[in-house]
């Protein structure tokens, strides 16, 4: 009985706040203390083109019902973000498109974490229609057994899920040596960051028993082009995943459902989709795409193979090619990240490269992952040209475009571009790529 008569006089009490002419809400004298301060902060503010307050309207969403909650649903994003979404190249356009490329819009990505309706897409004959119950996967070759899985099998075991960036050794590859694409979607988006979710490779390895001889696998893919890499035994039992979702649920079909092959901090292409079999082998199998495809032009007329690592980088995402910028303060915004330890530190240049300040680094900055990083600035209307470059743990610091050209050749279809990206911006507020 006590319990109800204090609820009753909470209820009352909470009513008399709310309808009094003065409480901490509703205090007359606050209110126009606030006002003032509001006032003194847009006359601060009146050069940078804030407009003064005026009385909140009371708009129509207040005013009549929502959208009804129906029985169940698989929720999307609002009609006004419509306009968020992968796009294939602009630059080298296909005239089919089943080996192909979708671009995340990393100038749209607000965290770290991509959606996985945007994480970009690299396919070299479409995207497969795989049924889970039906869908095997086998580890054979150089075993003491050889195991077959099925993905409820799978699901069985203990699963680890590990924050990592993917990127395409592919990324940037149009705009080397002079400026070919416009936006940062186009000139970087081969580049995604997810939660992946999955089995540790060692542990499906250690049960099938790895000869001692075994130093590389081949990792198959159940696509239409049956793509395959050769893997070292040393990575694949150092942090290798078997994964089957993405950011709290199964994977998306165009990013390998029902299983792939994750691989932190290699290139994009050895994390083989719509997994299918792990053959393990005494050398590598020198497969198309490790030697027409996906290796690196030297200075000497040779071709290098198995460059996996993805090397330190970074990019200015805001202003970024496009974009169009008014003078006043402007927050310079973008993503560092390294396929070997974390990110240590970013630097932006505001003037060509003359001069560097230190960037905020946003948290949590982990490894194989994307940093999201920012700097305050204050643009006086003048042409400009700006660019960042980041520092790993290991000491390693992102080179410029000059920088690799002493070491690799820049020639043909050059890949593992990590250069510093620069941006100008004219008079007029217009964010150009300044690549070269």
């Amino acid at each position: 009985m006590d319990q109800k008569i204090d609820g009753v006089r909470l209820v009352a009490a909470a009513r008399a706040e709310l309808e009094a002419h003065s409480s901490i809400t509703h205090n007359p004298s606050r209110r126009a203390l606030l006002a003032k301060t509001a006032a003194a902060a847009v006359t601060g503010l009146a050069g940078v083109g804030v407009a003064r307050a005026e009385p909140l309207a009371v708009p129509e969403s207040n005013k009549t019902l929502g959208r009804p909650l129906p029985p169940e649903e698989y929720g999307v994003p609002s009609k006004y973000e419509s306009h968020v979404k992968r796009r294939r190249t602009d630059v080298l356009v296909n005239k089919q498109n089943y080996s192909d490329w979708s671009f995340t819009p990393l100038h749209q990505q607000l965290g770290t974490v991509t959606p996985n309706g945007l994480i970009y897409e690299r396919h070299h004959n479409g995207v497969p229609d795989i049924n889970p119950d039906q869908h095997r996967f086998v580890i054979h070759g150089m075993v003491r057994q050889p195991l077959v899985f099925s993905m409820s099998d799978l699901m069985k075991y203990p699963s680890v899920s590990r924050f990592h960036f993917m990127e395409c050794s592919g990324n940037g590859l149009t705009d080397w040596l002079k400026p070919a694409a416009r936006t940062v979607q186009q000139t970087h988006g081969l580049l995604s960051c997810a939660q992946w979710t999955g089995i540790p490779v060692s542990t499906l390895l250690d049960e099938a028993g790895v000869s001692p001889s075994a130093t590389w696998a081949l990792a198959e893919g159940g696509d239409g082009a049956a793509h395959a890499r050769s893997i070292p035994m040393k990575k694949l039992m150092e942090d290798a995943l078997i994964v089957y979702a993405a950011n709290g649920e199964m994977l998306r079909p165009e990013n390998g459902y029902p299983l792939r092959l994750f691989i932190p901090g290699w290139e994009g292409n050895v994390s083989i989709k719509w997994l299918r079999r792990l053959k393990l082998g005494d050398q590598p199998w020198h497969l198309r795409s490790e030697t027409a495809r996906y290796t690196d032009p030297m200075p000497d007329g040779k071709w290098r193979q198995f460059s996996f690592e993805m090397e330190a980088k970074s990019v200015i995402t805001s202003p970024s090619g496009s974009m169009k910028i008014r003078p006043g303060p402007i927050e310079i915004v973008g993503f560092a990240w390294s396929g070997k330890g974390s990110i240590r530190a970013v630097d932006v240049t505001l003037d060509g490269g003359r001069t560097w300040r230190q960037a905020q680094l946003e948290g949590p900055v982990m490894e194989k992952c994307l940093t999201r990083f920012r700097l305050q600035w204050n643009w006086t209307g003048g042409p400009t040209t700006i660019a960042s470059r980041c520092v790993n743990s290991t000491g390693y610091v992102q080179p410029t475009v000059e920088d690799i050209q002493k070491v690799r050749a820049i020639t043909g279809f050059v890949q593992h571009h990590n250069g510093v990206f620069p941006w100008f911006i004219n008079e007029a507020g217009e964010v150009k790529n300044a690549i070269a």
